[in-house]
């Protein structure tokens, strides 16, 4: 459903509101479901949206309601039903487009199944700093490949004629104080770095944005109508409709109203009776609310026309059908990131060994934070019963690791040792202090203020690794954890991510090579945290600086412990023969890419442009284009990607627009933003 489609249907939206009454336009604005319903609803068993819950929609007119599903792990609706796929940050992990689409896909086709129509996960914040507590319902650190990725999500979503909501518009990187923290940075760190995937998505069509909770240089996003009207709206041309984030999201009508609020969510409490009071008294034009109804009408009309000739009514057999649970697979394989492999230790044989397995997440079913990601799936394979099922002629021993004089027996004694480590919904996520709103979504977490593992983590390791030469660390978390504290007492690690419903299959699959890992770190893995911007988490107000992540250790001439863009594989690639060019439009790149092994594997090919000659501020490189390329042993091909010029101007502040620095760019392919894995080209580039 593109914004073509969907204006097709602009003039029966505007006959519809010229026929509503006041009353009928704002109730179509207007949420249905209280703090208190959802009170009660706990009481009898239920969790967050395990119904869709709605608003507005108009039967005279026969306007259907809004009909919300969280995400993005998943659709949140149901109760041990529905897919629970690897968060956001793992599939960024993959790089792969295509297979985001698909996921898409499935989510949209699940969420009707459950009587939605809209999907409330294309989470696409950048996380100033990785301690973010929701850093893993995002894509990773990089502006292009999170615009890139979420774009698919939405193509796949709104095929399925399920509205993409877009969150949370913006600048929102920070959970503890997300509702008060007040946000600044300059206009070129706004456009270039924190704004540009949110246009991506609206540019591939996306039907609807959710405001954040925080301020952004003084006015909440939900009142900026510098964001919602001059950006959003004007600007970029959107075509659909805001809505609130709940609950919060807006505090006063006539300004949230004024900026461009189409819809409170999800309860109403400015809106309804106190916004129709506003019009009659003056305070706010009926222009707005007819400018609202129109876009609500128009894209709930377009999309619910989409699905009643799309002949696909799915039924209640579509939530976690074995298609989709496949598909949940595949992306944790193809995340699974493997960054040390000493001496090849892994893969591991699987056959007739003695291997331990220490550390209390081995057994937990760990899919990600308990806030409002959280998908209630029909089963979750944990790390442990994978490696029973995957070896059952090896003798697998389960310790928790409580005793440290133990488990050196068990290293001593076995062939292997395999350490599920990391971080769970209590060490981040979604977080809401001081309401018993709290308790309703089960939400523990918040920021991380340290980005390393936990103490008795670090003592494991350090203790227990040393006494077994294949020793291998899985990491589960939702972003960066700093491995430098212990990784040299370590051979291989491999960092899984939240991955899914089949998480723990995907996990042992790349431990004993039935797949070979093929995903890509979505972020930089620093040697030190403080290498990364620094942020009080508690603060009431933040300066968002222009570096962050690898832009900010390159500018610095840092080394990370591994680079952006960084994955190992079971087997190797050799890259050669690159090529550069431009027109007035692209950047064209290609390289021919050959497996150089003995295993099958898939390398992820990204392309940079560099700004060595500028004469402005500006990164030493940025990530501009990528895609995953799968080669038998000893097959080669050519690998052909083209990056929009767009995607390397930089924002004018003082004439208000983007445009192209002229001089010679130098224009980087290869398999990390290492420039040891990089082939340099220059191109001579002008509008």
């Amino acid at each position: 459903m593109t914004k073509k489609d969907r204006n097709a249907f602009t003039e029966e939206a505007q006959a519809i509101v010229r026929k509503m009454t006041l009353e009928e336009k704002v109730t179509l604005m207007s949420g249905d479901v209280s703090l208190m319903q959802m009170m009660a609803a706990k009481k009898t068993g239920s969790h967050y949206n395990q119904k869709p819950y709605s608003a507005g929609g108009n039967e005279r007119f026969h306007v259907p309601p809004l009909k919300f599903c969280d995400g993005p792990r998943g659709a949140v609706c149901g109760l041990r039903e529905t897919t629970c796929f690897p968060v956001s940050m793992m599939r960024g992990a993959t790089f792969d487009v295509k297979l985001e689409k698909e996921i898409g896909r499935a989510i949209g086709r699940e969420i009707r199944a459950m009587d939605g129509n809209l999907f409330g996960g294309v989470c696409i914040n950048l996380p100033y700093n990785p301690g973010w507590g929701r850093s893993q319902e995002t894509y990773g650190e990089d502006s292009f490949a999170i615009g890139s990725m979420g774009s698919a999500l939405v193509r796949g979503v709104q095929s399925e004629s399920v509205i993409a909501c877009l969150k949370h518009f913006a600048f929102n990187s920070m959970e503890n104080n997300r509702f008060r923290i007040d946000i600044d940075c300059s206009k070129r760190t706004e456009r270039e770095i924190f704004l540009p995937h949110f246009k991506d998505c609206i540019d591939t069509g996306a039907a609807s944005v959710m405001c954040a909770y925080n301020l952004y240089h003084g006015i909440h996003c939900g009142h900026s109508a510098y964001l919602l009207k001059e950006v959003l709206k004007e600007e970029w041309g959107f075509d659909g409709f805001v809505i609130s984030d709940f609950f919060w999201g807006i505090q006063n009508t006539v300004s949230a109203a004024e900026a461009g609020m189409d819809v409170e969510m999800c309860d109403t409490k400015y809106y309804g009776p106190k916004l129709i009071e506003a019009v009659r008294n003056g305070q706010v034009s009926e222009k707005f609310v007819d400018d609202a109804a129109v876009r609500i009408i128009r894209t709930l009309n377009a999309f619910e026309h989409q699905y009643q000739n799309s002949g696909n009514q799915y039924g209640k057999e579509m939530l976690g059908c074995r298609e989709h649970v496949r598909l949940s697979l595949k992306a944790a394989q193809e995340g699974m990131t493997l960054i040390k492999n000493k001496n090849h230790t892994l893969p591991l044989s699987k056959k007739g060994k003695k291997i331990a397995v220490l550390g209390k997440l081995a057994s937990r079913a760990n899919t990600g934070d308990h806030g409002s990601s959280r998908v209630y799936p029909k089963y979750v394979v944990t790390a442990l019963e994978g490696i029973v099922k995957e070896a059952p002629d090896s003798q697998i021993i389960f310790y928790d690791g409580n005793d440290i004089g133990h488990m050196k027996s068990l290293a001593e004694e076995s062939d292997a040792v395999v350490f599920v480590v990391g971080l769970d919904y209590r060490d981040e996520g979604e977080y809401i202090p001081g309401s018993k709103f709290n308790n309703y979504i089960a939400t523990k977490g918040g920021d991380r203020s340290e980005l390393g593992l936990h103490p008795y983590d670090v003592e494991m390791l350090n203790t227990i690794g040393p006494l077994n030469k294949k020793s291998i660390a899985v990491l589960i978390g939702g972003s960066t954890i700093t491995v430098t504290e212990w990784e040299k007492n370590i051979s291989a690690i491999l960092m899984a991510f939240y991955p899914g419903q089949e998480g723990g299959t995907a996990i042992v699959q790349a431990i004993f090579g039935s797949i070979n890992p093929s995903g890509k770190l979505p972020f930089v893995l620093p040697k030190d945290e403080s290498d990364l911007p620094q942020v009080n988490w508690n603060a009431s107000s933040q300066h968002y600086g222009y570096y962050h992540g690898y832009h900010l250790l390159e500018k610095k001439k840092i080394k990370p412990y591994r680079p952006y863009g960084y994955g190992l594989s079971y087997t190797s690639f050799e890259m050669k023969d690159a090529f550069f060019a431009a027109d007035k439009r692209f950047i064209k790149a290609s390289v021919s890419v050959r497996n150089t092994g003995r295993t099958e594997g898939t390398e992820v090919v990204q392309v940079y442009a560099g700004f060595k000659n500028s004469k402005l501020d500006r990164p030493v490189k940025t990530l501009c284009g990528f895609q995953r390329v799968n080669l038998k042993p000893g097959a080669e091909k050519q690998v052909k990607i083209t990056c929009p010029l767009e995607k390397i101007k930089y924002y004018n502040p003082e004439k208000s627009k983007f445009e192209l620095e002229h001089m010679k760019y130098e224009i980087y392919i290869g398999s990390s933003g290492d420039n040891k894995d990089l082939i340099k080209g220059i191109l001579d580039l002008s509008e």
